[in-house]
């Protein structure tokens, strides 16, 4: 990354969503995929002996997230390709323990990356995993909401209670009940700004869906992205649906199995 390219970006404010990074099982199939869905280009980043290589997705020169294949270590855990949202905070140590404090396990860190930054892994109390972000050298997504980038962030929990209470506590997000929902559910707030994610109760009727955060990227057009995503291979979770005055969304599998969801965001009044 540039020197000029660091002092581009600002500093991430604490508590929004600032990366996003897919592990997979065959990072080469995984990059045709998105390519050709999104527009996206790559630069891959070797990460050094036995360690693989780190691509940085990108679109129209600014980073979006990240993508790399899934070592034989987490394949042995049974990790399953899958994207991770990544929230961004000040301090990773302070916030590993505050998360400890309220529940939380650690799956990894805090620990070091480069010098691009400081990052743990965590899983909070109802089994949803994220990572944390403090930035250093890499300031995250180079940009947010615009077609083909990161625009949304949803929490699919077993107990919003309990989920929303750990979140609120970990990151200072205030909730809301949005309203006209065919399902409860319940916006982020971060620091008084307008929402950062959304959170809704994983129902028997959806079938075994583990507690989990999914991204959200918004398109241009729903319809031709669901339709262009089975033609490269993959799967439609949940066909186009509109919602009220929010937009028009899917949630598709990759080839390999990830899951993540396009939205074109209805016109703003």
């Amino acid at each position: 990354m540039s020197e000029a390219r660091m002092q581009e970006l600002p500093e991430p404010t604490p508590g929004t969503f600032c990366w996003v990074e897919l592990g997979t099982s065959d990072n080469e199939a995984a990059k045709s995929f998105y390519t050709q869905l999104f527009d996206w280009e790559y630069t891959d980043n070797p990460m050094g002996p036995d360690q693989g290589v780190y691509t940085i997705l990108k679109l129209n020169g600014k980073d979006i997230g990240g993508l790399y294949k899934l070592m034989p270590d987490m394949v042995a855990q049974g990790v399953p390709p899958h994207w991770m949202s990544y929230v961004a905070v000040s301090d990773a140590d302070a916030t590993v323990e505050k998360a400890k404090a309220e529940g939380a396990t650690i799956r990894s860190g805090p620990f070091d990356v480069f010098t691009m930054g400081r990052m743990a892994v965590i899983q909070d109390p109802t089994g949803a995993v994220f990572s944390i972000w403090q930035s250093k050298d890499n300031k995250g997504a180079g940009d947010y909401g615009k077609p083909g980038f990161l625009c949304w962030n949803e929490l699919g929990t077993n107990d919003s209670e309990k989920a929303g209470q750990f979140y609120s506590n970990v990151f200072g997000w205030t909730r809301q009940q949005f309203p006209g929902s065919p399902v409860e559910y319940t916006i982020f707030n971060n620091a008084g700004d307008c929402g950062v994610g959304g959170m809704y109760t994983i129902t028997p009727e959806m079938g075994p869906i583990p507690p989990h955060w999914l991204p959200y990227f918004a398109v241009e057009d729903c319809d031709a992205k669901v339709q262009k995503a089975t033609e490269l291979g993959g799967q439609v979770m949940k066909p186009a649906e509109d919602i009220p005055g929010v937009g028009r969304f899917a949630i598709l599998l990759d080839p390999q199995g990830a899951v993540f969801a396009i939205i074109k965001p209805a016109p703003q009044q």
